[in-house]
């Protein structure tokens, strides 16, 4: 079944490789983040977590964000929303 495979699997593991286009990029982007990200959950592993962020960084680029342009979006949502670190489970009134 063909799939989005980073760059460098077809040269390690033989196959055909076609350039997708913007829009077919975006949308297999898309399929790949929900492949990760089940990944992710069913494994728990760190390594999976990588693979998350290196979809998340291609999906950004798209959008003409570098990883440093979506880290200070991050950094700005943080302040004003606030992060995670106080690990809250929130129940709404």
């Amino acid at each position: 079944m063909p799939k989005l495979v980073r760059d460098r699997i077809p040269e390690l593991s033989g196959g055909q490789a076609t350039p997708l286009g913007d829009a077919a990029f975006r949308a297999a982007l898309r399929e790949k983040l929900q492949e990760e990200v089940a990944e992710c959950l069913e494994s728990g592993e760190t390594e999976e977590l990588a693979d998350v962020l290196e979809v998340v960084l291609a999906l950004a680029k798209l959008d003409g964000v570098d990883e440093a342009g979506l880290n200070t979006l991050r950094r700005q949502k943080a302040e004003a929303r606030g992060a995670f670190t106080r690990r809250l489970w929130w129940t709404a009134i």
